[in-house]
């Protein structure tokens, strides 16, 4: 299942336990989520009742149950994760933003550049690192969409500078390609300077 359909059938399967008395949802839940409920179950993120706790459930229910779920640990942490993380941000760049689509590995620099945030001396610039946590993969383009502002991209390059000092010159140069900016040493106040 994908991730908005599986969140939606584990909703489904919390709000129908809930309903019930004993947590387990039953073959007779309407809807039925039961076509669902063995993907979830396949992914684990749901148990279905063993032989002895149907048994149970139709002494329960004055009724043969035939199968029945609930969440399992894992469907639960699921939930309350989805729960937290933000939604992802529109794609449309607002006022003084620019739509930067970043390769994974760039992506993967951008990240350890910003992890660093509190060890440098040119820490990356305001509202960044929120942009690369919310950061949202484009699975059809396998590109990361993030929006900038020209600030945020001149200390993204100053980050695949560091990166290809330390590596591979490949992410700058894709970044001062796509975008015309490239990170020039040299600037007098001691901070990171671009070139557009």
């Amino acid at each position: 299942m994908q991730g908005d359909r599986t969140l939606e059938a584990l909703r489904a399967v919390r709000a129908a336990a809930k309903e019930a008395e004993h947590g387990w949802v039953l073959d007779t839940a309407a809807p039925s989520p039961q076509r669902s409920a063995r993907a979830l179950a396949g992914e684990g993120l749901v148990e279905t009742a063993d032989r002895e706790t149907r048994a149970e459930l139709s002494a329960w229910e004055g009724r043969p149950v035939r199968w029945a779920v609930r969440l399992s640990a894992t469907g639960h942490d699921l939930l309350a994760y989805a729960g937290v993380r933000p939604a992802p941000t529109p794609l449309g760049p607002g006022p003084g933003e620019q739509l930067v689509e970043l390769a994974p590995s760039q992506m993967t620099a951008l990240r350890v550049f910003v992890g660093l945030a509190g060890e440098l001396k040119s820490p990356p610039a305001t509202g960044l690192a929120e942009q690369v946590r919310t950061a949202v993969y484009d699975r059809g383009a396998r590109r990361w969409q993030l929006r900038l502002t020209q600030e945020q991209m001149e200390l993204a390059a100053y980050g695949f500078w560091l990166h290809r000092l330390t590596g591979s010159a490949a992410e700058a140069n894709r970044f001062g390609r796509d975008y015309g900016v490239l990170y020039s040493p040299g600037s007098e106040k001691g901070s990171p300077a671009a070139i557009s």
